[in-house]
Formats: structure tokens, C-alpha cells, sequence
């Protein structure tokens, strides 16, 4: 059973290295500053939500990343800025499919922290998961949401097709982007 993990980002020439690494009761407040709506809005939510991802790790059904970019400042320990979240949701023995999610926090937006963060989560899916059966990963988002069509392009998750609304969880059509693992 996978119970914690880190994974890395390289840097671009106009954006640093990227961490991904599960979340923890310390991110509570970056959590509430950067989340986009909806999202926890105070401690207590944002405590309620890390505590999700945790569980989530331990049952070994659902993998949510925090994603900080490293400070640059020379120490043993450079601060981390919360940027975003990956998850990896639905992974399951013998289920060939999975879901991806992500969001970035709206003052990382247009850095390329969305797709080197799901592009990191991907390569680690398949390697973690393929001697268990998973051959598929799944990203579905809001028709509207264009930015998350070029997120999925820019990784190679094909679009499948639309999917039609189900309030009120999902009040919108989505659309479905999938790739398969590399053979």
C-alpha cells in the first residue's frame, strides 16, 4: 500500500520546479488563501478537507497532491508557496480507470503549473498502478472551462466526448479526456 509519496516538476525558464507531495494539517492555511471557489473558506473547512486527503491515502482510493513551488532562498529547508492540487481518484485492483483532477491557485495561473503538476501525477499513476490493472485515466471538466481543455491537450489526454449535466453535483455539460497508458 502507497502511503506517501513526492514527486517533482522541472522548472521552466519562467516558472520554478514544481513538489507535489500529500497534503498535511501545516498547508490548513495556504489551503484557505489559495483554494478556488468553491473551496474550504475558513480553518475548520480547510482542516476538514486535508483530514479527506489523508484518508483518502490511508484507504488507498484517492491520492491528492499538494503542489508547492521551492523557494529559491539558500537553507535546508526553502519555503515552499502552495500553488495548486492533483489528485489521482477512483484507482482501484483491477479497475483499468481512473480519474485525474486538478486547480491552481488563481495567482499561479498561466505558469504551466497545471499541466507539469498532471503530467507528474500521470507518469507516476502508471507506474504505480499498471501491475494492478489500470490502462485508462480519465479528466472530465465543465464545457465552459477552456482552460482545462488546454491543460488536458498539452497532456495528452485526448477528448472522448461530452457528457451531459447532473445537477446538482455536476450543473453543467462536461467534457471527457482520456489517456491510455503508453504501451
Amino acid at each position: 500500500m502507497i502511503t506517501s509519496v513526492t514527486l517533482q516538476a522541472a522548472a521552466t525558464p519562467t516558472a520554478p520546479a514544481l513538489v507535489l507531495r500529500p497534503w498535511c494539517v501545516d498547508d490548513v492555511a495556504a489551503l484557505v488563501e489559495a483554494s478556488p471557489d468553491p473551496g474550504p473558506r475558513s480553518e475548520e473547512e480547510g482542516l476538514r478537507w486535508v483530514r479527506a486527503q489523508e484518508r483518502g491515502w490511508a484507504q488507498g482510493i484517492r491520492f491528492g497532491f499538494a503542489v508547492v513551488e521551492q523557494g529559491s532562498a539558500p537553507s535546508p529547508s526553502p519555503p515552499e508557496r502552495l500553488v495548486g492540487n492533483v489528485v489521482l481518484k477512483e484507482v482501484a485492483p483491477g479497475k483499468p480507470a481512473a480519474e485525474v483532477g486538478y486547480w491552481t491557485a488563481a495567482r499561479a495561473r498561466g505558469r504551466g503549473v497545471a499541466p507539469r503538476a498532471l503530467e507528474a501525477l500521470t507518469e507516476w499513476s502508471w507506474a504505480a498502478f499498471r501491475a494492478d490493472g489500470l490502462e485508462r485515466l480519465e479528466l472530465l471538466h465543465q464545457v465552459d472551462n477552456l482552460a482545462s481543455c488546454r491543460v488536458a491537450a498539452k497532456c495528452g489526454y485526448a477528448y472522448d466526448r461530452t457528457l451531459a449535466a447532473a445537477p446538482p453535483a455536476f450543473p453543467l455539460d462536461g467534457h471527457l479526456h482520456v489517456r491510455r497508458m503508453p504501451t
